[in-house]
């Protein structure tokens, strides 16, 4: 059962046994792009056990790859971080700089001297990400960054008018600004394969991939809901739980938890469809391997990043 922190996970705890050897490629990677880490100082970052994410949510993965998937984790938490400031608060600004990024992904983004460090830092991760990709995925993971950029804009605005969303309204901004679907992307990337488009946009796939989207994502409200109430962040769905049901901080988070919880155990019994599905679609052994591992990849995402977030130094008050 979960309570008002933990979840019960079905799935294996697993983490990387390559871990170790991306510590210090991660922290030198940090150290040449210190621009993007200019909210926090490394004492206090190294605390966050961004290696140890990494190795939770990809398992599987070779050295490199586990070092790009920290590097990434970085960049988002680093990323988001900028906005905790008045620069939070100023939705043409924020337009600004994520137009630019998403320009970075076109090939029409800034010259390379006039990049800022953010965009550096970028350029360099979006280079990684898409060696070795077809044509395909790269369009796809290319909207999917840009629908995280856009977000951005649309976050500070609702930290400028302080007026909490509905429900509906949440998920739709929460969805975005989480990129979830660009580090769904990248399950596929850091592994080495690529999901058939008939596999993709499997409606029981596509429902496989929203839960565990909005898993994180609520879970991850609970855990920061102390940090977000102080700064004036209203796009918390504990703080939107109290606004629907009354009652305490606490309380809310018990049935955001309830919630979340809710989600696995569907994941869970969504899960079971797979094999039928690809008998249906009558998928090659190749097609049908790599389906399996985008489920386990996805189930790694919900088990790993909860199993980090629980203990992490990040949602420290």
């Amino acid at each position: 059962m979960s309570n008002a922190t933990t979840l019960d996970l079905p799935f294996p705890s697993r983490s990387n046994p390559n871990r170790a050897f991306v510590a210090q490629p991660h922290r030198d990677w940090l150290l040449r792009n210190e621009g993007l880490a200019a909210t926090i100082a490394l004492p206090a970052y190294d605390k966050w056990d961004v290696p140890r994410l990494a190795a939770f949510t990809s398992p599987d993965t070779a050295v490199d790859d586990l070092a790009l998937a920290a590097d990434l984790l970085s960049f988002y938490f680093l990323f988001d971080d900028r906005f905790d400031s008045d620069l939070g608060r100023a939705p043409a600004q924020v337009a600004e700089i994520c137009t630019r990024l998403t320009g970075l992904l076109h090939g029409e983004g800034p010259a390379p001297a006039i990049r800022t460090p953010v965009e550096r830092a970028f350029t360099d991760l979006w280079e990684r990400s898409t060696r070795g990709m077809s044509a395909r995925w790269r369009a796809r993971s290319a909207y999917n960054w840009e629908w995280y950029f856009a977000c951005h804009p649309a976050e500070a605005a609702g930290r400028l008018s302080g007026r909490l969303p509905d429900r509906e309204s949440y998920l739709a901004l929460r969805r975005g600004t989480a990129a979830m679907e660009t580090l769904f992307d990248m399950v596929e990337r850091l592994n080495h394969f690529e999901l058939p488009q008939e596999v993709l946009h499997f409606p029981v796939f596509r429902r496989l991939r929203q839960l565990a989207a909005d898993i994180p994502s609520f879970t991850n409200d609970v855990h920061s809901y102390a940090q977000e109430l102080a700064r004036g962040d209203v796009a918390n769905m504990v703080m939107i739980v109290r606004e629907e049901r009354g009652g305490t901080p606490a309380q809310a988070a018990v049935q955001v938890m309830h919630e979340a919880q809710t989600m696995v155990d569907r994941f869970v019994e969504l899960s079971t469809e797979v094999p039928g599905i690809c008998d249906v679609l009558g998928l090659a052994p190749a097609a049908r391997e790599a389906a399996h591992r985008y489920v386990e990849g996805l189930a790694a995402w919900i088990s790993g990043y909860h199993r980090w977030e629980i203990d992490t130094g990040r949602y420290e008050r």
